[in-house]
């Protein structure tokens, strides 16, 4: 099994509902994601899939979040904006693109802080 992996950043707030504490109060982070994807097989190139590519797909959907409030964006009206979350709609929108190709989304990782980090790793299988 081959495995690629590129990681990416975005700052944005969020307010976290009913878990009691200090994060229900508004309060932002730089996440950082890591996304790896996998395949038995390598394309016509010797790639699983070129860096960029990925990169760019992560970008894409990035961008739905950098410097917002997570909580006014669509995906998270009413849904809480935790890292869990986070992790599970980058998910969904890497998804979006590799299911026509031959590679499965290993886990998609979301790093709240240097020491604290959530992954995701779906339910969809190829």
């Amino acid at each position: 099994m081959y495995e690629v992996t590129i990681k990416n950043t975005f700052s944005a707030a969020h307010i976290l509902k009913d878990i009691g504490g200090k994060c229900e109060k508004l309060h932002g982070h730089n996440f950082t994601v890591e996304v790896t994807v996998a395949s038995r097989e390598l394309n016509e190139d010797g790639l699983l899939i070129d860096f960029k590519i990925l990169k760019g797909w992560t970008e894409e959907i990035l961008e739905k979040l950098d410097h917002k409030l997570l909580n006014d964006t669509p995906y998270f009206k009413d849904t809480n904006p935790s890292a869990e979350n986070i992790a599970r709609f980058i998910y969904d929108g890497i998804y979006g693109k590799v299911k026509s190709r031959k590679i499965k989304i290993s886990r998609v990782t979301v790093w709240e802080s240097e020491d604290a980090r959530v992954s995701y790793n779906g339910e969809k299988q190829w």
